[in-house]
């Protein structure tokens, strides 16, 4: 495969995938276009609110298949409950001429809070519940006496209805389009992809030049970004699997088969970093060791496919494997650090095999058990500030952007007070957002469709069928527009109603009329949410980076710290999650700060903070690597009984120890450092304490002891460091005594761990390096009139704050 063809793959499967979402869309509108323009006349008396048919359909129906329309079915179906029900109890008592702007503001409100206060219902189930409260109480008090107090939200309901089954009946016609066939395909095509890439790694590892040797793995880079976009359509519709009752035969025999196929990503990226580390100076020497490696690559491939087969209920064996058997020939650590990338890609192959995965790592199950151990009082406490921080503010911010934007939209105009309330409810995120970014493309979409629209109707005025024919265009349209980085999600589906709302309607007046209003009123909803955004969360991103970017730096610290032969995995694992839970959210905050607007402050340095988070996210992984060494260790240190096995694990924890205390301290160094506001307010809290003089005369009472800059001494205590690590362990394994069989495999494998573990070190002295230039980098930009010395700055830290 070549990256031409890779690229032509992705783009016919780009077009492939939004040329089905919008025939499935444009299916399910056309649809719900002939029930409610040319169904019986009492299905038509029923459904009076096509608009939100439409819009149950685009919240269902956009990327869907048949196993999220059948689960979209009881999501509308508890949504209509939880607001339907409520909703004809309120007007039945008050009845609906005794409502006013304000009051009908109130009831929106104080419904769409108990809307979304559960946290565990599904998000569009609330967006639903949501629009049919607007409908509901709005055109009820805009009807006044024509509201009937029960039959007008049965007619809300019936018109939900009526978009469910056009979006199931969509994904039926004219074949079905099944969660279980999306998850077999992308699991063949990841299988193909990471066989793909493996053969490219161990062809740049065989490589005679190093010209050749970028080449593949250049190529191997290319094929990673379809492989992880291949994981996420695989996580994306195992969900939807368990849904498909009636094509229970159909599915695979593992209904999360992306927890498995994470775990052959995880060696394939180790791979990736022996062969990146090592590629400017690498060389194999040996025809022997090329062919053995090759011959392994070949046996990985077929376990990799016999893993896929088994997720998608093939049949298929992997024979045993020569090259296999010569793996356990390697019986010695290497002499020298350079070598040490080769080792630890054959431990990432033997990690595919599946060969010397831990056992004794605890499941997600396992800290379930745990977690259901703690107090009662610890559990009620805990339940406390979880429901105060991540349930009742995002309700009340519901609720008040919801509110605001009734009442303003009623004020402006009562007829079209609808369309400001209905864009904010269909668009409930529970999570923070780039509000301005967010609300700028929603915007942006609103008018993109309405102006489609008001077009569509001048150019068929007279041809309703015509127009709902100009519709697939559009669907195509937005489908990219969905993809895309300047509009995403929100302005894709902002843009599909904005054209449906008007094409596919009849009788509403002139589109001109209608065009203008609906976009006004949309102006005054997103204003409203703007307004709530910034009320209850002022604090800003490129903020919030900074912190989480500390916060990081403390947990890996805490990492790092716990690495230990002795202690075993338990603890290493446990904060390495902790570490990747943190990253994850760091990488979601500068996502945001890079498209929030400046303003008057200074703007964000997202290419600095992604250098920081690509080091922090290698170091997540090369953690990982420490997890699975340090846990087949812990397993044979069981084993052995022998004293001078324990002395030597000792000598080896010692090396472990100094490591620690060489990268440890830098990084706490580096937390003080992020937690710095600017130089200025530093040297005058310096000044308050009359410290300052201090470190000019160079007391030692001012200097941190804690911090060294990469020098060339610190170069010569890493190898020395690494070196020492290396000599021990050749000293344990030579205490190993000649074993043939099952036990020289073992052998083996503990001379690929400890070769592995010497590599993470080594890994994570460099990444610690990384993060020095880019803390470095990021102390500059925010001081652009200062001179940036980390050693100087380290002592003026650690004088105020010691």
């Amino acid at each position: 495969m070549t990256a031409i063809d890779d690229q032509s793959n992705r783009a016919r499967g780009l077009w492939l995938s939004c040329l089905a979402s919008a025939y499935r869309t444009a299916m399910a509108c056309t649809i719900v276009g002939l029930i409610t323009l040319y169904g019986p006349s009492f299905l038509r008396s029923q459904v009076r609110f096509s608009s939100f048919s439409y819009v149950t359909v685009i919240l269902i129906v956009t990327d869907a298949t048949l196993g999220d329309a059948l689960h979209g079915c009881w999501i509308a179906l508890y949504a209509t409950v939880q607001s339907i029900g409520p909703a004809i109890l309120s007007l039945w008592l008050i009845g609906p001429t005794r409502f006013t702007s304000g009051t009908t503001a109130l009831a929106v409100a104080l419904a769409a809070f108990f809307v979304a206060v559960p946290e565990r219902t599904h998000l569009i189930a609330k967006r639903i519940a949501l629009g049919q409260i607007v409908i509901t109480y709005v055109m009820g008090f805009v009807n006044g006496e024509r509201t009937e107090a029960v039959m007008h939200p049965v007619h809300v309901a019936a018109s939900t209805a009526v978009g469910v089954l056009a979006c199931i009946l969509a994904l039926l016609l004219p074949y079905p389009r099944l969660a279980c066939f999306e998850v077999k395909n992308n699991c063949k095509q990841f299988a193909e992809n990471a066989s793909e890439r493996l053969k490219l790694y161990v062809k740049a590892l065989c490589a005679e030049d190093k010209s050749s040797a970028l080449a593949s793995i250049s190529l191997a880079k290319s094929l990673a970004i379809t492989g992880t976009k291949h994981l996420q359509i695989i996580r994306r519709y195992q969900e939807s699997m368990k849904w498909e009752v009636p094509f229970k035969f159909l599915r695979s025999r593992n209904i999360n088969p992306g927890e498995k196929l994470q775990d052959l990503e995880i060696p394939i990226r180790g791979m990736e970093m022996a062969v990146t580390s090592s590629a400017p100076s690498f060389s194999l020497r040996g025809a022997e060791l090329k062919e053995s490696l090759r011959g392994l690559e070949e046996h990985v491939c077929l376990t990799v496919k016999k893993v896929i087969s088994c997720l998608t209920c093939d049949s298929m064996t992997v024979p045993e494997s020569n090259a296999e058997k010569s793996m356990k020939t390697i019986q010695t650590i290497p002499t020298i650090n350079q070598d040490l990338p080769f080792f630890f890609f054959l431990f990432s192959m033997k990690l595919l095999l599946g060969n010397s995965l831990p056992k004794s790592i605890p499941s997600e199950q396992d800290n379930l058990v745990e977690e259901n151990e703690i107090s009662f009082k610890e559990a009620w406490c805990s339940w406390a500030i979880k429901f105060r921080s991540k349930r009742l503010m995002p309700a009340i911010k519901c609720s008040l952007s919801l509110g605001l934007a009734v009442l303003f939209g009623l004020l402006y105009s009562k007829p079209n007070g609808i369309w400001s309330g209905l864009p904010v409810a269909i668009s409930l995120v529970t999570a923070r957002e780039a509000t301005f970014k967010v609300a700028n493309v929603k915007a942006q979409g609103t008018v993109l469709g309405t102006v489609y629209g008001v077009l569509g109707c001048f150019l068929f005025e007279k041809f309703l069928a015509i127009r709902f024919l100009s519709l697939l265009p559009w669907f195509i349209f937005t489908s990219f527009l969905r993809r895309s980085r300047v509009y995403g999600q929100a302005g894709g589906i902002s843009a599909i109603i904005g054209a449906v709302l008007l094409l596919g309607r009849k009788n509403f007046g002139q589109p001109k009329e209608f065009a203008i209003a609906r976009m006004v009123e949309t102006f005054i909803g997103l204003s409203c949410s703007i307004m709530v955004d910034l009320l209850f969360q002022p604090t800003r991103a490129s903020t919030l980076v900074k912190t989480q970017l500390s916060k990081s730096l403390g947990i890996l610290h805490d990492c790092i710290s716990s690495i230990s032969l002795q202690a075993g995995q338990a603890n290493l694992l446990d904060n390495q999650k902790r570490l990747k839970m943190h990253v994850n959210e760091l990488e979601k905050f500068i996502g945001e700060s890079e498209v929030e607007p400046n303003f008057w402050f200074l703007p964000f340095h997202g290419a600095c903070y992604r250098k920081l988070l690509a080091s922090l996210t290698k170091m997540v992984d090369l953690l990982l690597f420490c997890v699975y060494s340090v846990g087949f260790l812990e397993q044979e240190s069981r084993s052995k009984t022998e004293a001078s096995w324990k002395e030597d694990v000792y000598k080896l924890d010692d090396d472990i120890k100094l490591l620690k205390e060489m990268v440890c301290s830098s990084i706490k160094c580096f937390k003080e450092f992020t937690m710095i506001k600017s130089l200025a307010i530093l040297e005058k809290e310096l000044e308050k304490k009359n410290v300052s003089s201090d470190i000019e005369l160079g007391n030692s009472n001012s200097t941190n002891p804690n911090y060294k800059s990469s020098d060339l001494d610190e170069n010569e205590m890493e190898n020395l460091i690494v070196s020492s690590y290396l000599q021990h362990s050749q000293e344990l394994v030579d205490k190993i005594q000649h074993v043939e069989g099952d036990k020289e495999e073992r052998k083996s494998q503990v001379v690929l761990s400890l070769s592995a573990l010497g590599y993470c070190m080594q890994s994570l002295i460099k990444e610690t390096r990384q993060i020095e230039e880019g803390i470095e980098e990021l102390l500059q930009w925010e001081n652009p009139s200062s001179y940036i010395n980390l050693l100087e700055i380290s002592s003026k830290t650690h004088a105020l704050y010691n």
